[in-house]
């Protein structure tokens, strides 16, 4: 009889789910967001939240919706070409008058027009031929990827150079769905890739050539006119704001929901280049991070495995080690760690991590998939949580990619060990994914109550590179500093020294955000 009961009991939390997801309830005892804890407060809030997502932790499409609905934070590791649905660069492709290469499934532009019959029939005849529309989605995500044709390693990282024309053409429209994709996703600040002035960068880098003095071979830069690429960068930057924002309809009364998303960049690093143009976009990067408050840190990019990151990787954290004594201020994100036994050789998988945390000063580490093939892993660990160097963790890009799931991924090695941990998406559009399917992967592979997916939430923003001062004076007991511990989290009225608090620290006040995000989410409850 327990059974039909669980079943019953089960029916009725999902249809409190739906009617907590479509309608926002008056809140209880909270006068303008602000003001008595009492009666129906944030704690009963949160244990009835809790409850209705224990109701539905079995229930897969119970839980996406429950998921989908909760404020998710910040995605502080996102690729915003792979963040694209590729639905949407077939429409770009066609707009452009874009070409395919039938052979490869590659845009080319329309030079010499296009021609169905040698093999190069127009984009835009993926509207209506859906033979042709299916074979695109297919060659440009990670659906129905077929191992027997190739690695879904290869087939993954295949996939950029082929929509890359579309990419390049229309970044601005790019840019602006993902914005609009991260609001109706309820994540509310994004840290993006991104690698403007790096054209030039590397053009002077491969100029001024070699040399093994970084402080010289710096100074070089410099002076063949480095500081160029850095106000192209912004001057980039700029244009492509104000196109997005237009895209998004932002100060007008249709705005997008994206106009209320805080985005700010990481300039990119392509770690698969000579030594001389990455250094050359790695200064960039470090004067560009002191120069404009929109790039807020320099992200290491790239397929590890290749042969030149490879031969590399300790040249370019020697290149990073140089220039955090130049500028410690400038925060590092450094793809490390995504590899895999059978990936590279053994000895390759032994020093990545170490080496970006002790050598490259990683603020944060995204992937860290092989911390358990390193040399002394647990004293790795011990000191990525002393010195608070943070994982991002991409599931499903970790899944698709290195076959590294359920028991074999460190995620929760990372978790029990107290080394700040965050979910993120990587590259959802090529990996047909969502922010929510991360947090679900957590609850359904990991067991993570509700109360440990707020704490993921939470520290998606406390370690971003957001400038200022945490909300939090001891976050894993959601404590904040004392000039805000008797204000209600997140309300629309904080006393005097809160609000001036909030006001100067950029880093609280995008946290203080979230928490009214989150009081209205468990308030429906």
């Amino acid at each position: 009889m327990e059974k039909p009961r669980k079943r019953v009991l089960a029916t009725a939390w999902r249809l409190v789910l739906v009617a907590a997801l479509t309608v926002s309830a008056a809140p209880v005892g909270w006068a303008n967001g602000h003001g008595s804890k009492a009666a129906d407060g944030p704690a009963t809030a949160q244990a009835r939240t809790a409850g209705a997502f224990e109701a539905v932790r079995g229930d897969p499409a119970g839980l996406a919706a429950f998921l989908h609905a909760m404020p998710k934070g910040g995605d502080i590791h996102n690729h915003p070409s792979g963040a694209e649905h590729t639905e949407r660069f077939i429409k770009y492709a066609a707009e452009e008058g874009l070409c395919v290469v039938v052979s490869t499934l590659t845009l080319v532009a329309p030079e010499p027009p296009c021609d169905a019959a040698t093999g190069r029939p127009a984009a835009a005849n993926a509207l209506a031929d859906q033979s042709l529309r299916e074979r695109l989605i297919d060659a440009w995500s990670m659906r129905n990827s077929d191992p027997s044709r190739s690695s879904a390693h290869d087939h993954f990282f295949s996939t950029f150079g082929r929509f890359a024309e579309a990419w390049r053409r229309r970044y601005v429209d790019v840019l602006a769905d993902v914005i609009s994709q991260a609001a109706a996703e309820h994540v509310s600040y994004l840290e993006l890739m991104y690698g403007g002035g790096d054209d030039l960068a590397s053009m002077l880098g491969a100029q001024v050539g070699w040399d093994h003095d970084l402080g010289r071979l710096r100074a070089r830069l410099l002076a063949a006119g480095l500081g160029e690429a850095v106000a192209i960068a912004r001057r980039d930057l700029d244009v492509t704001e104000t196109a997005v924002r237009q895209r998004l309809r932002c100060g007008t009364s249709a705005a997008d929901p994206g106009c209320a998303v805080t985005v700010r960049y990481l300039h990119a690093v392509n770690r698969m280049l000579a030594p001389e143009r990455v250094f050359a976009q790695f200064v960039t990067g470090y004067e560009l991070v002191r120069a404009d408050p929109r790039v807020v840190g320099v992200n290491l990019y790239g397929i590890e495995d290749s042969s030149v990151a490879r031969r590399d990787y300790r040249l370019q954290m020697a290149m990073l080690d140089y220039l955090h004594d130049v500028a410690p201020d400038v925060p590092t994100a450094l793809h490390a760690g995504e590899l895999a036994p059978g990936l590279v050789p053994p000895e390759e998988l032994r020093f990545h991590i170490r080496a970006a945390v002790e050598q490259g000063h990683a603020h944060r580490i995204g992937h860290g998939v092989d911390l358990m093939y390193e040399d002394d892993p647990l004293g790795l660990l011990a000191e990525m949580a002393e010195r608070k160097v943070a994982v991002v963790n991409l599931f499903v890009s970790n899944a698709q990619i290195l076959d590294v799931s359920g028991p074999q991924h460190p995620f929760p090695i990372y978790w029990t060990a107290d080394v700040p941990v965050a979910l993120a998406t990587d590259d959802e559009g090529v990996s047909g994914s969502t922010m929510a399917a991360q947090y679900q992967y957590a609850v359904e592979a990991y067991g993570f109550d509700y109360a440990s997916l707020k704490q993921l939430v939470r520290q998606s923003l406390e370690y971003s590179f957001l400038p200022g001062a945490s909300l939090w004076a001891q976050l894993p007991y959601a404590l904040p500093v004392a000039v805000c511990a008797d204000d209600l989290l997140g309300g629309a009225a904080p006393s005097s020294a809160c609000g001036a608090y909030l006001q100067a620290n950029e880093r609280a006040r995008e946290q203080w955000r979230l928490e009214g995000a989150l009081a209205a989410f468990e308030r429906r409850y």
